[in-house]
């Protein structure tokens, strides 16, 4: 009988923990569930690449981030929400066109491209930046043309020790965590 009686008590505090662990299990769940409403209500960005992480390789984005002269084209990939992409495992070669390059487009382009209504278009401009891999400049030289994360090719051409990608010359390179940065004297626009 004192078996039996141990065995019931042994079995209803089983029930007891199990329930109660179910229980801290949905509360946990339900404050989950409204820090990401609240966190959605709020207009507050989500993803990878807003994560702060200061112990890994800089990937391409805070590279961007990170240059004085690339404060426009952070602006753009903010307004086309693209941080996510940009932070991505890749590899990614992205070609990131200077402030200056964005100051040779004609006036007022950069900044209807900017408005909320152009985020596709924007979007579409920005991916055209894009390629997947990580290629240095002196591999670049083997090709004739790169696949862009907008669909379109765009030509390579060497010129003696510069190397043009879609008509933009290649100033400078910087290894990322997850590609490289090319940097590059001009905007390289889409076919259509």
């Amino acid at each position: 009988m004192k078996t039996t009686f141990q065995l019931y008590s042994l079995f209803a505090l089983i029930l007891l923990f199990v329930g109660c662990k179910d229980n801290q299990e949905a509360k946990e769940s339900d404050k989950n569930t409204s820090s990401e409403i609240s966190a959605s209500e709020t207009g507050e960005r989500q993803g990878q690449a807003f994560i702060k992480d200061d112990e890994s390789t800089p990937n391409v984005l805070d590279i961007a981030i990170g240059s004085k002269d690339h404060t426009t084209l952070v602006a753009a990939v903010k307004a086309a929400q693209l941080e996510n992409v940009l932070v991505n495992a890749g590899p990614l070669m992205v070609f990131a066109p200077t402030n200056a390059a964005f100051e040779e487009l004609p006036d007022g382009t950069v900044e209807d491209l900017l408005k909320p209504e152009n985020k596709e278009k924007l979007s579409f401009i920005l991916k055209h930046h894009v390629t997947p891999g990580n290629y240095d400049i002196e591999f670049l030289k083997k090709f004739k043309k790169l696949g862009q994360a907008s669909d379109q090719s765009i030509t390579v051409e060497v010129e003696g020790d510069d190397v043009y990608v879609g008509g933009a010359k290649i100033i400078a390179s910087i290894p990322a965590g997850n590609g490289i940065v090319h940097v590059v004297d001009k905007v390289i626009l889409p076919t259509n």
